[in-house]
């Protein structure tokens, strides 16, 4: 069985690339660091694991990954990759904006569509999109990162439901973790006023529950009790709340 792992250098992508050894997994990472995908590669002795730098805030650079890799029969599909830029829309530089939907948005969708026409083609396979507890709700202060995330957790949900109308045994989930502990706030230049969960935890409840046809999963009961309550909430209440919750986080500059 093989894997394909986008945003493999760190974090919870790291993360699966281990979990997935362990289970005995051949493994195809990619991220822009080849340096810290050399030493995965490294440290996951005894599966094959093959290592691609890649750069998805291009956009084409998701159709030459694939493209790249016809021949390869990949069993399963972590698109992983992301980022987020905290501020004020109108202070974000647009060009920061446009990287983060190439890499949170058309990449996740370019990559899914071509490798889910290959999977429902043979009946079988896996992808497992992460998305992010922020992708039920607007974000102030963080608007084009949770919008990104509200794209992928409906885009995966309605190839979901349409995979079961089809009776289809290709399974597609979305993970949505509230904080975690990574490089994710010092890339978005931002503390969060929560402590994250482990990404080790993360990515391997998050496997679990992929494999066993999850659509969505939420680790962490703090995340899931969250999400209960937000039902009860209009929207413009909803988005207040999430405005005041972002205030709460520390800017910090580069």
């Amino acid at each position: 069985m093989k894997a394909l792992i986008t945003g493999a250098s760190s974090g919870i992508g790291r993360e699966f690339a281990r979990y997935l050894a362990e289970k005995g997994w051949d493994l195809i990472i990619c991220a822009r660091s080849t340096d810290k995908l050399d030493a995965l590669k490294e440290e996951l002795g005894g599966v094959s694991v093959r290592v691609i730098t890649i750069d998805l805030s291009r956009e084409q650079d998701a159709y030459d990954l694939y493209e790249h890799l016809q021949g390869e029969e990949i069993d399963m599909l972590i698109n992983n990759a992301g980022f987020g830029a905290f501020g004020f829309g109108v202070d974000v530089p647009l060009e920061t904006e446009m990287n983060l939907i190439h890499t949170n948005v058309c990449a996740v969708h370019i990559l899914t569509k071509l490798y889910l026409r290959d999977f429902v083609r043979r009946d079988s396979g896996l992808i497992l999109n992460v998305g992010s507890i922020a992708g039920f709700s607007a974000g102030p202060k963080m608007s084009s990162y949770y919008a990104s995330k509200n794209y992928v957790v409906r885009y995966t949900e309605a190839i979901f439901e349409e995979l079961r109308r089809k009776n289809s045994k290709v399974k597609i989930s979305v993970l949505c973790p509230g904080p975690v502990r990574t490089n994710f706030d010092d890339v978005a230049n931002v503390r969060f006023s929560v402590k994250g969960l482990d990404p080790r935890y993360v990515a391997r409840y998050a496997i679990d529950k992929a494999m066993a046809g999850k659509m969505v999963i939420i680790p962490g009961a703090m995340m899931k009790i969250g999400k209960f309550f937000e039902r009860f909430l209009s929207e413009r209440a909803l988005t207040r709340l999430m405005y005041a919750a972002q205030s709460r986080k520390d800017g910090r500059q580069s």
